[in-house]
């Protein structure tokens, strides 16, 4: 029996192609939260005076949810396929994004106080949900592609679904001008609830899961999803799935890289507009293009070639080069007091981080073949929760330095990125070569 022939007698939807396209257009709307508060921060801080570090939480109040929900809602892919983690996500962050927009509506700017700072830090908790999607897209994007063509799918997924604060960084202080903030956050929750319609429409889960929800017992899903070029297979439940990868010594090196790369990648999307602000005096709006163009939007792109590059190359290899860039990148922006090399440092820690990304989550489904999902599920909730530890560190370096602490900060990511460098070569000699059989 054909592919066709298939495909029509079990009524099966969808390609690889379109998985593809869903799965990074799921990621894409949910993971705007990433730039919930960092853009317009100073709008906030006007109004409500905080101190660094409270600052620090409240950029980074999305990026908590957006992390560690991504340890159960990835490992349930390998239950229940991706559309139903991805919907619940998207419900959740609709609610978040309702709450703040009423409490803005309500209270600003003149009865919005440092007494509702607890109420507007739970809402963008909420809100940040939506950040939670990229391990539900991983192995959603894993079950439609064969091993050969992981690095370039996953590649493409997570560069373009990166895009997203950029594009909101660069949109939402030009929104301000013409909607105000009240008006801004409620455009934002539309667009939500239209995405989420449009996901639910179209998203369709790899053959297995469209099999098994069929009622085909597992082993006829498996023969018949292989016969259509599905590779990766999930192995149990939820809880296996994160108990086998986390039983897989690679796995908990990769949410040490992933920290750094993702979890810094996301700190910096939301404080880098701050520190254009307060420590060269630059206008919201021009801050919020140079966090976009210089640092977000270019790791985003560049993480779609780091994919092929990382194919090319091999993850282990592609992550210390990668971290070596992001250690260049941070030197320059402790020395600078000079807006132009500052500028050159953001872009070469953009570039790091963007090719690093990639090599990681190349290396998930060569670690953890068995549950990528679990392993997803840590890497990407225990290494994304480094864009909610560091922002309020940067916080700390400002209260103690004053205004030198915008650039003092940036010794995190030299520490940082030695660190990954050592992890990567651990990897690389010790598990490596014998991921496959891990």
């Amino acid at each position: 029996m054909n592919r066709e022939e298939l495909l029509q007698k079990y009524n099966l939807k969808g390609n690889p192609n379109k998985g593809l396209i869903m799965a990074t257009f799921g990621f894409f709307i949910g993971f705007a939260a990433v730039s919930l508060y960092g853009p317009v921060a100073t709008n906030f801080n006007k109004i409500m005076h905080m101190p660094g570090l409270m600052l620090g939480f409240l950029v980074a109040a999305p990026n908590l949810t957006g992390s560690l929900l991504r340890i159960p809602f990835g490992a349930w892919v390998d239950k229940a396929g991706g559309k139903k983690p991805f919907l619940t996500l998207f419900l959740l962050s609709i609610i978040g994004m309702a709450g703040l927009t009423t409490i803005l509506y309500l209270y600003y700017p003149d009865n919005l106080t440092l007494k509702m700072y607890p109420l507007i830090f739970l809402f963008g908790l909420l809100s940040g949900s939506g950040i939670a999607t990229f391990s539900v897209g991983v192995p959603q994007t894993s079950y439609w592609f064969p091993q050969n063509k992981q690095g370039f799918a996953l590649g493409a997924y997570g560069g373009l679904g990166n895009t997203a604060p950029g594009i909101f960084g660069i949109l939402l202080p030009f929104a301000l001008v013409g909607l105000g903030l009240p008006g801004s956050y409620a455009t934002w929750f539309v667009f939500l609830v239209v995405g989420t319609a449009i996901y639910a429409a179209f998203a369709q889960d790899a053959y297995y899961f469209q099999l098994l929800k069929k009622g085909v017992n597992q082993d006829e899903a498996k023969k018949v999803a292989r016969e259509l070029g599905q590779e990766l297979f999930p192995s149990g439940t939820v809880v296996q799935a994160l108990k086998i990868s986390a039983k897989v010594p690679g796995t908990w090196g990769l949410v040490a890289l992933y920290f750094t790369s993702f979890g810094g990648f996301l700190a910096l999307t939301t404080w880098f507009p701050t520190y254009w602000i307060q420590y060269y005096g630059i206008g919201v709006r021009q801050a919020g293009l140079l966090m976009a163009l210089g640092f977000s939007i270019l790791a985003s792109f560049i993480r779609v070639y780091g994919g092929h590059i990382s194919d090319k190359f091999g993850g282990e290899k592609t992550a210390i080069a990668s971290f070596m860039i992001v250690l260049v990148g941070s030197v320059i922006l402790i020395l600078s007091n000079s807006f132009g090399i500052s500028l050159l440092g953001e872009i070469v820690m953009g570039v790091g981080m963007g090719v690093a990304n990639a090599a990681v989550f190349k290396l998930v489904p060569k670690y953890v073949p068995n549950a990528p999902g679990g392993a997803s599920g840590w890497v990407g909730g225990l290494g994304a929760f480094g864009g909610f530890v560091v922002p309020p560190i940067l916080g700390v370096f400002v209260d103690s330095f004053g205004k030198t602490g915008y650039s003092k900060g940036f010794m995190v990511y030299t520490v940082l990125a030695v660190f990954s460098i050592v992890i990567s070569m651990v990897l690389m000699n010790k598990y490596g070569k014998n991921a496959k059989i891990a």
